[in-house]
């Protein structure tokens, strides 16, 4: 495995060409698109109840942003890329509602939108309790998925979608975040003769050793497991070589796998090499990163950079991100800049 510390393989003249060229750039996004709900409770404000012996959440304030393959298509949108479009499912419900309202303040493109009545809009609901003091405390997530299949009708669609997005993009960005969600078996088996058209790079919770021919982005867990089912734990550090070479070998594209805070390997056939992080100061907010380093991966990629090069400007987006807290952040290119050079001097 070759090590490169730091971003010595990317001088900031590179980098700033490469952040140019992404405004040139058209990004497609294929995936579960979710809404992000921040409820504030303010705690001063509650009263036991006269019905239950609980004390309510009075909320004060309700803040909605952009989630899963949403929020992969915002951060690319945030790099500054040409066009930036979304296909997804949402239902015929508030969420999907204000999901297509937020693409369409964002600049993002829905005409790949389709509406469901059969489906619900995926969405992270999040209360925040805040009393007297500054502390704001989040109580569990409310989480909106789908639970039974992509119905056919609806996975004609996307397959159908899929063939106009991948004519009107230069890269296709593949989030697959929920175990029922529209990337399918139909879906998969399509995105490898998109390639011959654009790049594809696919990132998923549960189906990652199912894609082929397309650039695939595990984490070293869902690694492991895409290449050995029975893993239940994340693999010791010199094992990870060889999974990316037996997940390229199966997908007879590139790999990447991403290792936190130690960075992420890049895997062709040719190097394998290992990118480092970004060193970020606490306090973090890890909610995000992964939808940062996969848009600015692409976005790079599709501007012409090699493939460590992309992962060393992923890194800094995701070291950006992860340094806003209590939101699903984005990373602009004078923060991935001002980044750079915080990493460079040591600061």
């Amino acid at each position: 495995m070759g090590l490169l510390n730091g971003m010595p393989q990317l001088d900031r003249a590179r980098l700033a060409w490469i952040l140019d060229k992404i405004g040139s750039i058209r990004v497609g996004v294929i995936g579960d698109g979710a809404l992000d709900v921040y409820w504030r409770a303010d705690m001063t404000r509650s009263e036991l109840s006269r019905e239950t012996p609980h004390y309510p959440l009075p909320v004060v304030e309700e803040r909605f942003t952009l989630g899963a393959a949403a929020n992969v298509a915002m951060n690319a949108k945030a790099l500054g890329a040409h066009t930036v479009s979304l296909l997804t499912v949402a239902g015929e419900d508030w969420r999907g509602r204000e999901l297509a309202a937020l693409l369409q303040e964002n600049g993002i493109d829905a005409s790949y939108l389709i509406r469901s009545r059969s489906r619900i809009t995926p969405a992270y609901i999040k209360p925040l309790r805040q009393g007297y003091g500054p502390v704001v405390y989040e109580d569990p997530r409310l989480d909106f998925a789908n639970h039974a299949p992509l119905p056919s009708a609806e996975e004609a669609s996307v397959i159908d979608g899929l063939g106009r997005l991948a004519a009107a993009s230069d890269i296709i960005a593949v989030a697959d975040q929920f175990a029922l969600g529209i990337i399918t078996a139909g879906v998969r088996a399509k995105l490898a003769p998109v390639y011959d058209e654009c790049p594809v790079v696919a990132d998923s919770r549960s189906h990652i050793g199912e894609f082929r021919g397309v650039i695939v982005k595990p984490n070293d867990l869902e690694a492991a497991r895409a290449v050995h089912a029975e893993q239940q734990t994340p693999p010791n550090r010199q094992d990870i070589p060889c999974l990316a070479n037996a997940l390229r070998r199966r997908t007879g594209k590139p790999v990447i796998i991403t290792l936190g805070e130690e960075g992420a390997l890049w895997a062709d056939g040719e190097d394998t090499v290992l990118v480092s992080a970004c060193k970020v100061e606490p306090p973090l907010d890890i909610v995000g990163a992964g939808d940062a380093f996969l848009a600015a991966f692409c976005c790079a990629y599709a501007a012409g950079a090699a493939g460590p090069e992309a992962l060393a400007l992923a890194n800094l987006a995701s070291g950006v991100v992860v340094g806003k807290i209590g939101t699903t952040g984005t990373a602009a290119p004078e923060e991935i800049l001002a980044m750079y050079d915080r990493q460079r001097s040591g600061c």
